[in-house]
């Protein structure tokens, strides 16, 4: 591959810390999952989208799930939108507010095809894609698709190396170990030149490895075991080792946060206060050096949520570094 294909492509402003958030209704693990959702769709996944588009947040992500074994239903869920349609229909929603995959899982497609659906998105939100990708985690699920659940770190690996060769060139070569394809065309385009950029998922070491040796960003997955200074003085030194120290967009989540007086069952189990208060707790996590933010914010209801979306553009951004 190129050098072109592989060197870094930076999207986050410099000196800026950029906020993001999982789109919610689309997946409802119990994990994270508020009640109200589980009676929400359409309307409300527009509203939210629409909210965040005004509100000047940097991205809105998206998860993937195909379908969940019934051993881990009851904890999951079996909610879990198509994240190719989803993100297609919040680019139809929105203007500015960049499109993540948080994660796409690309052992579960060939690279053409995964390319040729990223390629679109990209055209279709005019250049507003960001492709997180993960290794995956369900074995039930990999089983189900015919792919080996022990191969799915070294599928990913050469995943990401053929996803940039389709993205940067209309006619890709690529010949690895479970692909191989060439002179095969792929339009639409992307927008982005030279290609979308590419965040790598995951908290293990493997996964930190990954995203410094492959990656144009990196997107955690909890907190890695080693916490994450640790894990980002070790993700610094990994992309000095693979990549001479090229810049490296590093992220993390935030805890659940309330702006205002939080009602009193979420009192416990959330950072509230004041929009100087909740700004402060992420200038905190911005001084740990990352770029971009995933926030999250505790709800009752759909209503309530809006609000609290409103009040972090009005309230809180300004207050943060721009």
């Amino acid at each position: 591959m190129s050098e072109k294909s592989t060197a870094a492509v930076q999207i986050c402003p410099p000196g800026r810390l950029c906020f993001g958030m999982q789109l919610p209704v689309v997946a409802q693990s119990r994990m994270f999952a508020q009640p109200w959702e589980a009676s929400a769709g359409t309307e409300e996944i527009r509203r939210i989208a629409e909210a965040c588009d005004r509100a000047g947040f940097f991205y809105l992500a998206v998860c993937d799930h195909i379908a969940v074994p019934r051993a881990q239903a009851a904890a999951m869920s079996t909610v879990w939108y198509d994240i190719v349609a989803t993100l297609g229909f919040l680019a139809a929603c929105t203007e500015r507010i960049r499109l993540l995959t948080y994660v796409f899982i690309p052992a579960y497609r060939h690279p053409l095809a995964a390319a040729k659906a990223l390629c679109t998105l990209d055209a279709l939100s005019n250049g507003r894609l960001i492709i997180g990708v993960g290794a995956g985690h369900l074995q039930g699920e990999f089983e189900a698709l015919g792919v080996d659940f022990h191969k799915r770190g070294a599928l990913l690996d050469e995943a990401v190396v053929a996803l940039q060769a389709a993205l940067m060139e209309e006619f890709p070569r690529h010949h690895g170990q479970f692909w191989s394809f060439a002179e095969l065309g792929i339009r639409p385009r992307p927008v982005q030149q030279p290609r979308p950029p590419i965040w790598i998922g995951g908290s293990t070491t493997a996964a930190l490895r990954r995203a410094a040796r492959l990656g144009d960003g990196w997107l955690p997955q909890g907190v890695p075991p080693m916490g994450m200074e640790a894990a980002l003085e070790y993700l610094r030194w990994q992309r000095q080792r693979y990549r001479n120290g090229e810049p490296l967009e590093a992220g993390m989540n935030s805890p659940w946060l309330y702006i205002g007086r939080p009602p009193e069952e979420f009192a416990h189990n959330c950072e509230s206060g004041s929009a100087e208060y909740v700004a402060d707790v992420l200038r905190q996590l911005g001084a740990l050096g990352v770029q971009h933010v995933g926030v999250r914010f505790r709800s009752r209801s759909c209503a309530e949520l809006l609000e609290q979306i409103e009040r972090f553009g009005r309230e809180v951004l300004p207050l943060l570094p721009s």
